[in-house]
């Protein structure tokens, strides 16, 4: 994974979907969103369609917890602790989170319809496992794109056996 400069980008999620991907997707259990120092813990939380996910609050102050996107509207009125129903992500896409409290914080939640995902470290590398060998859809999202823009993607093989595959993703906002 790289920025359009060639330099290595961390916080990259890349996910390959094929519609044999989409059936083996199953929603995750235990995922959670928390906030912890006023910031959402992971800023960005990865999924499969149908995974239920908890949003604890380990903060001493209350926050008020909202999404407006449009694969899943919700909010969590002020509270501490955790809420007792957990919210259900049922439809793909980018949810983004905000705070009525506290308005610097911001977070996503990308919903997918696959099992192969990861989320590139420092370097700018993601390692996916377990990948049958099929054509699928490389698609690569950051939350730097642009607001509503698509993840991009590229169509690929997977043989058995490792393989590497360099993404430059532009157009990043600052």
């Amino acid at each position: 994974m790289q920025d359009g400069s060639g330099a290595p980008l961390a916080g990259a999620v890349v996910f390959l979907e094929s519609p044999e991907a989409a059936r083996a997707a199953r929603p995750l259990a235990g995922a959670e969103m928390g906030q912890q120092g006023k910031a959402f813990v992971p800023d960005v939380l990865v999924v499969t369609r149908g995974t239920s996910v908890h949003f604890p609050n380990r903060d001493t102050v209350r926050h008020h917890v909202y999404s407006f996107s449009p694969i899943k509207k919700f909010e969590l009125k002020l509270y501490a602790g955790t809420p007792a129903n957990p919210v259900v992500f049922d439809k793909s896409g980018v949810a983004v989170l905000g705070c009525n409290i506290h308005d610097h914080m911001v977070g996503w939640v990308l919903v997918l319809d696959t099992p192969y995902f990861g989320t590139s470290a420092a370097p700018g590398v993601v390692k996916l496992d377990n990948v049958p060998a099929g054509s699928y859809t490389l698609r690569t999202w950051h939350a730097r794109l642009p607001v509503g823009a698509e993840a991009r993607a590229v169509p690929i093989k997977v043989a058995d056996g490792a393989q590497n595959t360099t993404v430059t993703l532009t157009g990043l906002q600052p």
